[in-house]
């Protein structure tokens, strides 16, 4: 096939999102480069380019990374902004109107929307619908995220039979979200891993930023091991928990081999935990507040081990940026990435979440010389299998699915599965 040929087989692809996200950006300046793929991105808000007030950081944000460069994109007019998305805000204008337009005058062959239970999403899969272009979903839940009633799992049912006939296929982020999409469309429903996967090579890289400079301006001793916790301090993080399993370690422990605990964020719990902290005169707790993305990596670098024990966490792309700095990982097993990122005693734990006691045995068992070396390594091995490339190898496989085109012109070899093939190959 002749490079013109190729050019005319590439898939012209609108991808409609709430709003710029940091962890998509490097997603998308990928997907952009992809010689099978013609990307114009349509974001219903703007508010995450400018500095915001981040109700979970309790922090004003401003981004430190590039979050529209390198691809295409269309910020849509709104008759509601905001700057916390929610069900019924932002509202975007000319969804329909900028589907229909298509890209460069010629049609869209494919809608990927992000999301399903907003004002918005819902009105990117009717507008495609209506255009007679497929739609692919991608979305972040999985079954047992958090207890509902009865009447309103029979109106989810309701609401996915529904569904089902709008949507060509689903972009599973994981084995759980594929569960969760196999749970309400069918096991037969067209299903297309696409990982929640972060940039791995620039945190890698941006290790070097680790100094002395930035230990002693952490307030971090040389020598000691370094217990990390970085996310926003919401009750559900339950930063809590990993603060009272770290005091009853350290206990145990002689005063020249106790670890510092680091606590990078800010939120609704910081002042409990500054409480706490105080009360019982831990003086190797550390708070850092807020880090913006540049900088998490040097402060991975410094760190022994990361702890995530959060209830009702989809998925924690931060475990896989820890991962791709080197680092063991517990986790508790409400955090969604668990099932695909951590093995028990490889690179890490999973323990259940609220079990105090737990977590300080898994906080013991790693910092024993030399384990936490050895599973930092399974981690790098084990997130580089769980990476950009797959996104983009499963997206195309999706695309060839849906538009019957030869997506993998370029020499890649296409292959489509159904949910219930995925469910079989990921158990």
């Amino acid at each position: 096939m002749s490079s013109q040929q190729r050019e005319l087989c590439r898939v012209r692809l609108a991808y409609v999102v709430s709003h710029p996200i940091q962890y998509q950006a490097p997603l998308l300046r990928e997907l952009a480069a992809d010689s099978a793929i013609d990307l114009c991105v349509f974001f219903c808000s703007d508010f995450s380019m400018r500095a915001y007030r981040d109700s979970g950081f309790g922090a004003e944000v401003r981004w430190d990374v590039p979050l529209t460069a390198g691809y295409r994109s269309v910020v849509l007019p709104r008759w509601r902004d905001t700057t916390s998305p929610g069900t019924f805000a932002p509202i975007a204008r000319g969804i329909f109107r900028q589907l229909a337009r298509g890209l460069d005058g010629h049609r869209f062959d494919a809608v990927w929307v992000h999301g399903y239970s907003t004002v918005n999403s819902l009105h990117a899969i009717l507008a495609a619908r209506a255009l007679g272009i497929p739609v692919l979903l991608r979305a972040e839940p999985w079954l047992q995220d958090r207890r509902r009633a009865g009447w309103k799992l029979w109106a989810k049912r309701a609401f996915f039979t529904g569904l089902r006939g709008l949507v060509a296929a689903v972009l599973p982020i994981g084995t759980r979200n594929a569960e969760y999409w196999a749970y309400y469309l069918g096991h037969r429903f067209p299903s297309f891993l696409m990982p929640y996967a972060v940039d791995n090579d620039r945190f890698a890289a941006g290790m070097s930023a680790a100094s002395p400079e930035l230990r002693e301006s952490l307030g971090l001793q040389a020598g000691r091991p370094v217990i990390l916790f970085a996310s926003k301090l919401q009750q559900r993080k339950h930063c809590d928990d990993l603060l009272e399993a770290y005091l009853r370690l350290i206990q145990t422990m002689p005063a020249d081999t106790q670890p510092h605990l680091l606590i990078v964020g800010d939120g609704e719990q910081m002042q409990a935990l500054r409480t706490r902290v105080e009360q019982t005169g831990a003086s190797l707790v550390r708070f850092a507040g807020f880090r913006n993305q540049t900088e998490l990596p040097g402060i991975f670098a410094l760190s022994t081990v990361f702890v995530l024990p959060s209830r009702h966490e989809p998925w924690g792309l931060i475990v896989n940026e820890a991962m791709a700095c080197g680092l063991p990982v517990i986790v508790s097993d409400e955090v969604g990435c668990a099932v695909d990122l951590v093995q028990g005693g490889a690179n890490g734990f999973v323990l259940p979440a609220r079990n105090v006691p737990a977590l300080q045995d898994a906080l013991r068992a790693v910092l024993v010389p030399g384990v936490a070396a050895r599973m930092g390594q399974c981690s790098r091995e084990r997130i580089a299998k769980w990476s950009f490339a797959e996104d983009r190898n499963g997206l195309k496989a999706a695309l060839a699915f849906v538009t019957r085109l030869p997506v993998g012109a370029d020499g890649d070899t296409i292959v489509t599965r159904t949910q219930e093939e995925h469910a079989a190959s990921t158990l």
